[in-house]
């Protein structure tokens, strides 16, 4: 014996295909499916079902037990006994405009989850620029599912943010400003992150992929038990389920692997910096603002900020430089990397390598550049003996001026190169290095 289902009931909510364990139920033509092979009658779809569409076999349609959940789109509170909202009779109308249909289906404990937010990281008095490239990816995703985009800061002396948080485009911002969250730590951070989570129950949830999103999201995730994609290079929106499709490289590069979560909230992913294209910045764009408290103090968490070191240019995060040189496999071995890090010490600029550079052993792993490494967007990106495969040049393609040395003509690099110099390494780069010294000892910006 199966579920039975009362297709005169069924509104194609999809609460029943979310809350069923084993995946014994779907959504075909806009009507819940039962597999009869799969369903063992647990029983879990028919507590959920809104419109008492569903039974188990000999025994009648129970009605739901009164759950308190939110209007999506007004904010207030109804009973699933009651009429359901207009916006719910809506969607089982076939309109997907004002509702969609992760919105309506309890998953996580039967709440409903709406909305995109955007983690804006902000650290020693500044933001992570990847936080506003998010912003402009949210709204995307926002419009594609029909909810809003809000960005959420935490942290210590915040105000000055949060008109900038308006006007790259977020419709609310939430707020937790507490001197315990004055320098970051994972404990603090994932609490603070976390209770606003549970509180305001977003679908989706996004963060930069850099060190402090590396760190706090995880911990986020745990805490809300519910899946992480890590290093995402394209977001999007499945048509049909509206689920958020999560792309990055997987096994080293070599493919490009989507992700979904299909039965927990919210979906949270940490984006690469410099992957998506900024969004407009509007002075004056006004919007909702929510502060919250934060009711812990330092006794309650295990680690203290002792100081803050401050990194000079070279030895700064990638997605964050502004200049840099790197080094490819064409350079022949370690002992000549001193070429490049002395053009690179003369310019200011941050040192770098390919993947064949750094399984080489001649850099770290957080010095690739390329698809199995970091994306970055620097103002002047100089690559030495570095051929151009596809896996490196979609990590630095964007850049704004790219200068490539190379000894082979036909390499890939100098296809995407703004200036390509073709000869030996070995005589070009140290007289670069030299005039580049006596350039700008004298002042003389080209």
């Amino acid at each position: 014996m199966t579920v039975l289902i009362d297709k005169a009931k069924c509104i194609g909510c999809g609460a029943c295909v979310a809350e069923c364990p084993i995946e014994a139920l779907d959504l075909v033509d806009g009507l819940a499916v039962v597999d009869p092979k799969k369903c063992n009658d647990l029983g879990k779809c028919v507590t959920v079902c809104p419109s008492d569409a569903m039974s188990l076999p000999n025994q009648p349609a129970q009605p739901a037990q009164p759950q308190e959940k939110r209007d999506p789109e007004a904010g207030a509170k109804f009973n699933l006994q009651d009429p359901l909202p207009e916006s719910v009779q809506d969607y089982a109308a076939g309109n997907e405009k004002k509702i969609i249909r992760s919105q309506v289906k309890p998953v996580a404990g039967g709440d409903i989850w709406s909305g995109v937010w955007v983690i804006i990281e902000y650290t020693n008095g500044k933001v992570a620029p990847v936080s506003w490239e998010l912003l402009g990816e949210g709204r995307k995703l926002a419009n594609a599912i029909g909810c809003e985009l809000s960005g959420v800061i935490t942290g210590h002396m915040v105000d000055t943010v949060i008109p900038e948080a308006f006007a790259y485009g977020a419709e609310k911002v939430y707020v937790i400003d507490h001197p315990v969250l004055q320098d970051y730590r994972t404990e603090p951070y994932a609490e603070a992150m976390t209770s606003l989570v549970k509180k305001f129950q977003p679908e989706i949830i996004l963060m930069g992929a850099t060190s402090m999103g590396r760190d706090v999201f995880p911990a986020v995730a745990t805490k809300l038990q519910t899946g992480l994609t890590a290093d995402c290079t394209v977001l999007g929106i499945d048509p049909e389920t509206k689920l958020l499709l999560q792309t990055r490289p997987a096994f080293g590069g070599n493919i490009m692997a989507t992700i979904l979560c299909k039965t927990s909230r919210p979906q949270m992913s940490t984006v690469r910096p410099r992957v998506m294209e900024m969004p407009e910045r509007v002075d004056g764009r006004q919007g909702e603002l929510i502060r919250e408290e934060f009711n812990f103090n330092e006794s309650d968490f295990r680690t203290k900020v002792l100081e803050f070191i401050s990194s000079d240019a070279k030895s700064a995060f990638l997605d964050k430089a502004e200049i840099i040189v790197a080094v490819g496999l064409g350079l022949g071995a370690k002992r000549n990397l001193t070429l490049a890090e002395e053009l690179a010490d003369a310019l200011g600029a941050t040192l770098a390598g390919s993947r064949g550079a750094v399984e080489a052993g001649w850099l770290t792993h957080d010095q690739q550049v390329g698809q199995s490494g970091v994306t970055v967007r620097p103002k002047v990106y100089i690559a030495i003996g570095i051929s151009g495969a596809i896996q490196h040049l979609v990590g630095m393609e964007t850049s704004d001026f790219i200068i490539a040395i190379n000894n082979d003509p036909e390499a890939s690099i100098l296809k995407v190169a703004n200036f390509g110099i073709v000869g030996d390494l070995f005589q070009i780069v140290p007289a670069l290095t030299a005039e580049f010294k006596k350039r700008l000892q004298h002042g003389v910006a080209n």
